[in-house]
């Protein structure tokens, strides 16, 4: 893709890796990276991977799709269950509505040996669940979270947005954004997209002043 004018690459992401794994491991992901490249050996036919927009859960769900060549269901369509044996992956699981089907879901990875993988935004408590056997058995299954952002990932995240808009951000402007930015994934992201909006619109270099501005700062801060 042509870079638009007046725009560069940005540095090249800090080398934040797994071995072979792209997944950016830090404290705020480091269990739920474990559990998913723990499997197959889970104490249970089933795990729970919550987390907020951004926090990661599509690409761990992706790197278990690879490991384990499962089936993706939608959570909102759920009509035909995978044969018997087959894994299956169910994002958006706090979203079901077919209960009944995902109930049978369950029972038939139990009884066949498959593993099971859903992803959600919250724990199954705060699940808006009816049938009493299918909320008892989503509150005994393990769940894995996503935390939110901690300064390691922030760092990274912070090149990384600005990388995948084509944006180049200097050391010193990227630490002084790390300072001050939303610890969320969510807030973050828009943020950098205020970044970009308000940098087109001025026609200027992403700099200190201009993330000033942006962020309403006092012009008169030296920092």
């Amino acid at each position: 893709m042509p870079i638009p004018p007046g725009r560069q690459y940005a540095l090249t992401l800090p080398p934040a890796t797994a071995g072979d794994d792209p997944f950016i491991v830090t404290d705020a992901n480091r269990e739920a990276h474990a559990w998913i490249t723990a499997w197959p050996c889970w104490n249970a036919s089933a795990l729970i991977l919550c987390g907020p927009e951004g926090s990661g859960k599509s690409h761990l769900a992706r790197l278990w799709l690879e490991r384990t060549g499962a089936q993706t269901l939608t959570a909102r369509v759920l009509e035909q269950l995978p044969p018997p044996g087959v894994h299956a992956l169910l994002e958006q699981a706090d979203e079901v509505i077919q209960e009944e089907m995902f109930f049978h879901l369950f029972n038939r990875m139990a009884l066949s040996g498959g593993s099971l993988l859903l992803t959600a935004r919250t724990s199954p408590k705060t699940w808006n669940i009816i049938l009493p056997d299918l909320r008892s058995r989503l509150l005994a299954l393990p769940v894995a979270t996503l935390l939110p952002p901690d300064d390691e990932l922030l760092k990274t995240l912070i090149w990384k947005h600005f990388s995948d808009r084509q944006l180049r951000i200097s050391p010193e402007a990227a630490a002084y954004l790390h300072a001050r930015a939303e610890r969320s994934y969510a807030g973050l992201r828009e943020l950098v997209a205020r970044i970009d909006g308000y940098a087109l619109a001025v026609k200027r270099e992403i700099s200190i002043p201009l993330l000033r501005e942006v962020l309403g700062g006092d012009p008169a801060d030296p920092c």
